[in-house]
């Protein structure tokens, strides 16, 4: 009797796709006009790894150079699965609580695009991209040799930061790499002031709005490895959001306390003294490395497509060295996750006054033309957020 009940427990905790019957398979979708592979995966949130690339050859039978046919079924590296009511994790048998946050995420996403029809949890139906249970690039965090050799201490232990918001504000202390240096971390423009604007469909989106979340994700990131992380500019209801389109609001504030200037001297101005401040009590700590950067997303015709750039100070050698490593790192991701590998994003200086003024080494980034179609598809999803959220980590991180 006691073997027949242990043997019903171990089948009972079983994920739902144990049974043969509720196997996974892929999902296949008809190609539309214009379709090559990259656009295809692209509109699935599949491009950016390039194992599902790889698995969407495999099961189509196709080299990378062929072309797709209109109104022809293929087959994507999307696995489907019957969500079992309870979670993800045990849906699929896993562990990870950051993956089952992508893979839920993930759904949003595609339900947001009207590429299914109803959610997860109402259909019992989830959708799971391959790479995240089938390759070893599925996360874009950076893993390093110092991550691995951590001691114990610093392994499950876990802060919370309320800034970013419910989902996310409790965070896992990966390591203690950056253990000793200070980021101040600002987004662009903020209450009175939207930065650049452009119209999606019916809806407005705001510059402020895709820079904070890029720089909530950054800071978590640089969080997650030991560092001391200040964030300038604060909203107190947004924290991390997961959605294409970000409501634009004017509720955010310097520090979290200071209303932010309409006059843009004085916004500027305000920011900078708090950064300083801070500065100064670091450095009278002790502290020697201590960074900021600056996020924005430009405002060009809309014809004009342009890579992530770099700004410094001229005359600053540790901020010049800082954008330049910041640029190698971004051209070796797109070299790896870009259809052509080629990247144009440049670095240069200007004499700009959140570049001259404040005491940190500083790092002003223009993620995207927010005009452009073309660059709007580098923020509107919240993965390629986070993707660039990764990548700033790994440049300051080096």
């Amino acid at each position: 009797m006691k073997g027949l009940l242990t043997a019903l427990l171990c089948i009972s905790l079983l994920p739902a796709w144990a049974n043969n019957d509720n196997a996974p398979y892929f999902f296949s979708v008809s190609a539309q006009p214009g379709d090559g592979i990259t656009r295809l995966l692209n509109r699935y949130e599949l491009d950016e790894h390039p194992c599902n690339v790889d698995k969407f050859l495999e099961l189509n039978q196709l080299d990378r150079n062929d072309f797709l046919l209109e109104g022809m079924k293929y087959t994507l590296p999307v696995m489907i699965y019957t969500y079992n009511g309870t979670s993800i994790r045990s849906t699929l048998g896993i562990d990870d609580m950051e993956k089952a946050k992508r893979i839920a995420n993930y759904n949003r996403i595609i339900k947001n695009r009207s590429l299914r029809q109803s959610t997860y949890q109402a259909s019992r139906i989830l959708w799971v991209p391959y790479h995240e249970l089938n390759c070893e690039d599925a996360e874009l965090n950076v893993v390093t040799e110092a991550d691995r050799t951590d001691p114990p201490s610093t392994k499950n232990t876990t802060a919370e930061y309320a800034l970013f918001g419910k989902e996310y504000a409790r965070y896992e202390i990966k390591s203690n790499r950056l253990k000793g240096k200070v980021y101040y971390i600002t987004a662009g423009h903020g209450g009175p002031d939207p930065g650049a604007l452009a119209q999606v469909g019916n809806r407005n989106i705001c510059e402020d709005e895709y820079a904070y979340d890029v720089a909530l994700r950054l800071s978590r990131n640089l969080m997650e490895n030991g560092a001391t992380v200040h964030v300038v500019i604060q909203d107190p209801n947004d924290g991390i959001r997961n959605d294409d389109i970000l409501l634009c609001d004017k509720d955010e504030k310097t520090m979290g306390e200071q209303v932010i200037p309409i006059n843009q001297l004085a916004r500027l101005k305000q920011r900078t003294e708090a950064i300083n401040l801070l500065y100064g009590k670091h450095a009278k700590a002790g502290v020697k490395e201590q960074y900021l950067v600056c996020i924005h997303v430009d405002s060009r015709s809309e014809r004009a497509r342009q890579d992530v750039f770099f700004y410094h100070f001229e005359h600053s050698k540790s901020g010049k060295k800082l954008a330049e490593t910041m640029q190698d790192v971004f051209a070796k991701k797109y070299a790896r996750y870009r259809a052509n590998g080629q990247y144009e994003g440049t670095v240069s200086t200007r004499n700009l006054y959140m570049l001259r003024m404040p005491y940190p080494t500083t790092l002003y980034v223009e993620l995207a033309n927010i005009k452009n179609e073309a660059d709007r598809k580098r923020i509107l999803p919240s993965t390629n957020r986070q993707a660039l959220a990764n990548w700033l980590y790994e440049g300051l991180a080096q």
